[in-house]
C-alpha cells in the first residue's frame, strides 16, 4: 500500500488530511433574593414617617381601598414575604375592577405559586395574560454577539454518558436498525487470523451490533454484525431503510476482489448498497453506487424521512471545500439522479460530513467550517423538500467539545441517541456516547434589557438600588447593585417573559413585566422607586407625604363620606404614631358659588374633619387647629368668572393637614 493509503486507514475513516484521507478531519426556595429586614425599624420620630406601618394600621382597622392594598402587597412582595403579599393582593382582587394594573395579577399569581397554590395561581395568571400589554421601548440591536456566547445559547441541551460498548480501539458511527445499534469498530475480536492495518497496528474497521433494551435503553454484549457486509478492509457508517431490508454504507474502494486507487495512489472511499429479502438474515453482495469514482470519495449516507433521497459526504468536483454534503434522488425504478451539492448555506471551505436526517427533516452534521469549539462540531439545520437550508445551529456543550464530535443520531420519539467523539477522558481513539436531549434547539437570539433606577417623585437617580432579572417561575436569574449612574443591563433570551424588580431600603420597590422581542434588540426599561419612609418637617402637608386621595364631600354637604374616611384613617394613624405631633387642618373650596357661602361651607367641613379625627381616632382636640379658607387660596387660575373644567375646579377642593409641631421643644 502507498503511504497515503496507510494514512487513510490509520485514522479509521476519521482523521485524514483530505476528505478521503481525513474524514472527520446554566427566589423562592431556589436562588431567592435576600429578604430585606423589615422588623421594627427604629425611627427618628422627629424626622420620619414609616408609610408601611401606617398603611398596615389603617388596614387592620378595617378600612379598604385599592391603593392601600397595592402598597401593602408590594411592601411584602419585594421582600419575598409572599404569604403576607398574597394576603393583601387577595384583598385587592376582592375589590378589583378593570382599572387594576395587570402587573398586580402577575404578582398575586407569583405569590400564590410560592405557597404551592398552583391551581389558584394559574387562574390569576390567565387573567394577567388577558390584560397584559407590551410597553417596551426597543432599539435595533446592532452588535453581533461573539461565537462563544452563541454556542453557549444552546449548551445544556443534552445529557451525555459514555457507553459500555467502547473498546480501547476506535468505536464510532452508530446507526439504528430495528431494535439494534450498528457501529464501526477496529477492536481486536480475538480471531485466530487477524488482518492488521499496518500504519496503526490495529485491525481494520468492521461493523458490530448490540441489541437495545426498549425498557431502559441498556445495550447487550457487542457482536460482529451478521449481515454479510464486512470484508477484509474498512466498513463503517451504515444507514438502514425503515423495513431493515436495504442498507447503504461506507467502505474502501474494494469490490469483487479488486482494490483500486486514484491517480496519486490513494484508495478512496465509496458508498455501497446491499439488499435482502424479508425472510433473510443476510444481505446480498454489496453494489457500488453509480456516482462513485476512483478519483474522489463518497461516504456517510443518510436517508430522507420518505426514503426518496440519499444524502452523503463527498469531495467530488463542485464541492465548496474539503468535503461537502450532497444529495441524490432515489428514483422509482431504483436508479439515481445526478448528485446535487446542498450549497453554501450548509457547505463551507472546511469539512461538512456525517449527515443524519431525522423523521422531522432536521439534519445533523459535523463541520469544522462553521464556527465551533474546536475540531469537528455537531450542527443542526432543517432541510425542506426543496432542499432549502434553514439557519444552522451549533448544538453546544456537552454534545460538542474542543475535540472532534461527529456521527450524531437520535430517535426523536424517545429523545435518546448516540454521538461519537475523541474528547478527553475517552477509552479509545474514538468513543461512542449515549445522550438524552433535554431541550429543543433555538436559533441564537438575545435581547439586552437596560435602563436606570430613579425616584418616582423627583426623577433623581438612585445609586445602590438592587435590580434583579426574574423568570416566569419567580426564580432570580441575575441580580446587580447599580452604581453612581444607577444604570443596569441584562442579556436575555428572545420571545421569553421576564420581569425586572428594583428594591432599596426605605423605598417601595418597582417591578416591570415584559416579553422580549423575536429578534435581537436592545430594550430600555426604567425602574421607579417610591420612598417608603418620608421625611416630615414643620410646615409639611401630611396629605402630600402620604399621597392621600382627595377628601371629597357630597355637593352642599359636610358629612364624612366612606372614601374620605379611609384617607382620614391614615392621618389618625400618623398622629397615633407620633403622639406629640400637632397639625393644622385647612379646608378649601373651589370658586363656584358665592364667596361668603363657600367660606361658611369650608368652615363646616373643617369642623366635620376635625371632629372625625377626634371622635373616631381618639386624638386630643388640643393637638388640632384649623379653619375653612373658602375660595381664598386657589392653587390655579380658576377664580370667579374664569371658565375652567370640572377637573381643574376639583384641584381647589382640597384638605390640607399641615404639621405645626412634631415634638415638644
Amino acid at each position: 500500500m502507498s503511504k497515503g493509503t496507510h494514512y487513510l486507514m490509520k485514522n479509521t475513516l476519521l482523521h485524514t488530511l483530505f476528505f478521503s484521507c481525513f474524514l472527520l478531519i446554566s427566589v423562592l426556595g431556589q436562588a431567592q433574593e435576600k429578604q430585606l429586614e423589615k422588623a421594627d425599624q427604629k425611627y427618628d420620630r422627629y424626622a420620619f414617617i414609616d408609610a408601611q406601618k401606617i398603611y398596615l394600621k389603617v388596614a387592620e382597622e378595617g378600612y379598604r381601598s385599592p391603593q392601600l392594598f397595592k402598597r401593602l402587597g408590594n411592601s411584602y412582595y419585594f421582600n419575598a414575604e409572599f404569604e403576607d403579599a398574597a394576603k393583601w393582593y387577595g384583598e385587592l382582587m376582592k375589590d378589583a375592577t378593570n382599572d387594576v394594573e395587570s402587573e398586580y395579577y402577575f404578582r398575586y399569581s407569583q405569590s400564590l405559586k410560592a405557597l404551592e397554590k398552583y391551581d389558584e395561581a394559574d387562574k390569576w395568571m390567565m387573567k394577567f395574560n388577558t390584560f397584559s400589554s407590551k410597553d417596551d421601548r426597543a432599539y435595533l440591536f446592532t452588535e453581533q454577539p461573539d461565537y462563544l456566547r452563541e454556542i453557549n445559547y444552546n449548551s445544556g441541551s443534552y445529557e451525555i454518558t459514555r457507553t459500555a460498548i467502547n473498546s480501547t480501539y476506535s468505536d464510532f458511527g452508530t446507526a439504528f436498525s430495528e431494535n439494534k445499534l450498528v457501529f464501526a469498530s477496529s477492536r481486536d475480536t480475538g480471531a485466530f487470523i487477524k488482518r492488521i492495518y499496518e500504519w496503526t497496528g490495529d485491525p481494520f474497521l468492521d461493523l458490530y451490533e448490540v441489541s437495545i433494551n426498549p425498557a431502559n435503553g441498556e445495550l447487550s454484549e457487542v457482536k460482529k454484525y451478521k449481515g454479510n457486509l464486512n470484508s477484509i478492509f474498512h466498513e463503517s457508517t451504515p444507514a438502514f431503510t425503515k423495513d431493515g431490508n436495504t442498507v447503504y454504507f461506507t467502505k474502501n474502494n474494494y469490490n469483487n476482489g479488486s482494490y483500486r486507487e486514484d491517480e496519486k495512489g490513494t484508495n478512496k472511499l465509496k458508498l455501497y448498497k446491499a439488499t435482502r429479502s424479508s425472510d433473510s438474515k443476510d444481505f446480498g453482495t454489496p453494489k457500488e453506487m453509480p456516482f462513485n469514482s476512483d478519483e474522489y470519495s463518497t461516504a456517510h449516507p443518510t436517508l430522507s424521512p420518505d426514503e426518496k433521497k440519499l444524502f452523503f459526504s463527498s469531495d467530488m468536483p463542485g464541492s465548496e471545500g474539503l468535503s461537502d454534503i450532497w444529495v441524490v434522488d432515489i428514483l422509482s425504478d431504483g436508479s439515481y439522479s445526478e448528485p446535487r451539492n446542498l450549497g453554501e448555506g450548509i457547505n463551507t471551505a472546511g469539512r461538512e460530513t456525517f449527515p443524519f436526517m431525522t423523521a422531522s427533516g432536521d439534519m445533523y452534521f459535523a463541520s469544522d467550517g462553521h464556527i465551533g469549539l474546536g475540531g469537528l462540531d455537531i450542527f443542526v439545520t432543517n432541510v425542506t423538500d426543496a432542499e432549502t437550508i434553514s439557519e444552522i445551529i451549533n448544538i453546544g456543550e456537552p454534545a460538542n467539545s474542543s475535540r472532534d464530535d461527529f456521527a450524531f443520531v437520535i430517535d426523536e420519539d424517545t429523545k435518546f441517541g448516540y454521538l461519537s467523539s475523541n474528547r478527553n477522558g475517552g477509552l479509545g481513539d474514538d468513543d461512542i456516547y449515549r445522550f438524552k436531549q433535554l431541550k429543543e434547539h433555538k436559533l441564537f437570539c438575545e435581547v439586552i434589557v437596560m435602563g436606570v433606577v430613579v425616584d418616582k417623585d423627583s426623577g433623581q437617580l438612585i445609586p445602590g438600588a438592587k435590580v434583579s432579572l426574574v423568570d416566569g417561575n419567580n426564580n432570580v436569574i441575575k441580580s446587580l447593585t447599580v452604581g453612581d449612574r444607577a444604570n443596569y443591563a441584562f442579556v436575555t433570551e428572545c420571545e421569553t417573559q421576564y420581569f425586572l424588580r428594583a428594591t432599596k431600603e426605605d423605598y417601595i420597590g418597582d417591578e416591570k413585566l415584559f416579553t422580549t422581542p423575536t429578534e435581537s434588540q436592545m430594550v430600555e426599561l426604567d425602574l421607579m422607586l417610591e420612598k417608603e419612609i418620608v421625611k416630615a418637617e414643620v410646615g409639611d402637608d401630611i396629605g402630600k407625604l402620604l399621597k392621600l386621595e382627595p377628601i371629597y364631600f357630597d355637593f352642599d354637604k359636610h358629612n364624612i363620606r366612606p372614601d374620605a374616611a379611609v384617607e382620614l384613617a391614615k392621618v389618625i394613624a400618623v398622629m397615633n404614631e407620633y403622639p406629640e405631633m400637632k397639625i393644622d387642618v385647612r379646608s378649601h373650596t373651589d370658586s363656584r358659588g358665592k364667596d361668603d357661602y363657600n367660606m361658611r361651607l369650608s368652615e363646616r367641613r373643617n369642623k366635620s374633619t376635625i371632629n372625625y379625627i377626634v371622635e373616631r381616632g381618639g386624638i386630643s382636640r388640643d393637638r388640632l387647629t384649623g379653619r375653612g379658607y373658602g375660595e381664598s387660596e386657589l392653587i390655579n387660575e380658576c377664580a370667579n368668572g374664569i371658565p375652567c373644567s370640572r377637573e381643574k375646579h376639583e384641584l381647589n377642593r382640597r384638605s390640607e393637614f399641615r404639621i405645626v409641631q412634631i415634638s415638644e421643644e
